[in-house]
């Protein structure tokens, strides 16, 4: 699988990370279900944007690329993408420029003066057949560098900018030139955004079929839907955009996950300053129920643990379906909050044992390691904490109430909450997270 990946001259904002989210839990599915997956990312760090914003500092380029490639690696990690092996543009000019070679050979590129290198559309005639159009729309993602009034036919887009010892590859081969090297001509699945459907997708099927004389380039191609705000696309080009970085001041990475997962990836996603709200809720439930159920020490049968089974057995099996199912999130994490709702019901009236809790743990590890939207908390109980846990403890069953009153409160002094539940206390580290205003 390779997704097309970041230009780093900026943060990335929420509508990129939609795409990478969605294609990192894509990846860690597959896995998860046994396919030997192999899941590249480009990292775009040679560009005309980022050539104009490093002059504006007064900065090489490739430096300013570089610490702008780390930030992108810091907002990934931080909202928990560690599925991709990411490759740059840089690393492979040989590979880029063997296929421009190629190209040339085969009659399909040009050469504009002292501009660089363009493939030519009337060479292809399949053009267009992905996206159903040949014609750019305001919310396609163009290449910066494919202006040129010398061009043959309008569509026509630069393959090499400027000469060979000098230049810098086009927008569109850098992917084509990546994908050929670790995957040779063909390979499976290729994602991105709705947006590089087109010009930027049919174009990599352009330059490879062209090399290859292949009649399939891809096998499957997934595109995400737009991140929507104020009614219109978020981008960088409509100044309607909130930053990853910024977000994570405010959101935790469960709750950025939940927002992108609770639609299909297909589908448009409204975005607005409270729109990830109810996923912080949302996630924060989910954090508690499974505390809830690391705290059950019980071991006595009851009847409810045959039923308990059953729902686990049934949620497991929708869960999948919904996921083999074109990547459903949205209905995955509402069968997931359907079994949540159910056992808690029982927590709450102490019918649930370690025998039935265990599995059930088990299963929502599994879920997390694909989903990434459950906060497990593990936070370490330090001596003193455990002391005032004791001792509070002590105080209840001796019906001391006034000083566990008091020593809840020296607990939530040192940042601790306590829930008392059938099962006994149940502690948690509290989570602040700066406020929107």
């Amino acid at each position: 699988m390779f997704v097309c990946g970041p230009t780093v001259y900026d943060y990335i904002h929420l509508g990129n990370a939609r795409t990478l989210v969605f294609f990192d839990v894509a990846a860690k599915w597959l896995r998860h279900q046994g396919a030997d997956l192999e899941y590249i990312q480009n990292i775009t760090d040679i560009e005309d944007k980022i050539l104009v914003r490093a002059k504006e500092q007064g900065r090489e380029p490739q430096e300013f690329a570089r610490e702008w490639e780390q930030k992108f690696y810091e907002d990934a990690k931080a909202l928990g993408i560690t599925s991709p092996i990411y490759k740059r543009a840089t690393d492979h000019i040989p590979e880029v420029l063997s296929q421009v070679k190629r190209l040339i050979e085969k009659g399909c590129v040009y050469e504009i003066g002292n501009d660089g290198f363009y493939f030519d559309l009337s060479k292809f005639p399949d053009y267009g057949k992905l996206s159903g159009r040949t014609d750019i729309k305001d919310d396609d993602a163009v290449s910066r560098i494919d202006e040129n009034e010398h061009k043959r036919n309008k569509g026509d887009f630069c393959v090499w900018k400027g000469d060979f010892e000098t230049g810098r590859p086009g927008w569109h081969i850098e992917d084509t030139a990546i994908t050929e090297k670790y995957f040779g001509p063909q390979y499976d699945i290729h994602g991105g955004g709705i947006d590089l459907m087109f010009p930027h997708h049919e174009a990599e099927i352009a330059i490879m079929r062209s090399i290859s004389g292949k009649e399939r380039f891809v096998d499957y191609w997934m595109h995400t839907g737009f991140l929507v705000n104020k009614g219109a696309r978020m981008g960088k080009s409509v100044g309607n955009f909130t930053t990853v970085h910024e977000a994570l001041k405010h959101h935790s990475p469960e709750a950025i996950r939940h927002y992108f997962l609770s639609s299909h990836y297909r589908s448009p996603l409204e975005y607005g300053e409270n729109a990830i709200a109810p996923s912080e809720a949302a996630v924060t439930r989910l954090g508690e129920f499974y505390n809830k159920l690391r705290y059950i020490k019980t071991s006595h049968y009851n009847a409810s643990f045959v039923g308990m089974r059953y729902d686990l057995d049934k949620t497991q099996n929708e869960f999948i379906n919904a996921m083999d199912g074109d990547f459903n999130t949205s209905r995955a994490i509402a069968t997931l909050f359907d079994f949540v709702s159910n056992i808690s019901s029982l927590i709450a009236r102490g019918e649930v044992e370690t025998t039935s809790a265990i599995p059930i743990l088990n299963f929502l590890e599994q879920i997390n390691n694909v989903l990434g939207i459950i906060p497990i908390s593990h936070d370490e109980i330090t001596s003193e904490i455990a002391r005032l846990l004791e001792a509070r403890e002590h105080a209840k069953n001796s019906g001391n109430f006034m000083d566990s009153d008091i020593i809840r409160n020296t607990l939530s002094d040192l940042e601790w909450d306590v829930e008392d539940t059938k099962y006994g206390q149940i502690p948690k580290k509290k989570k602040h997270l700066p406020s929107l205003m």
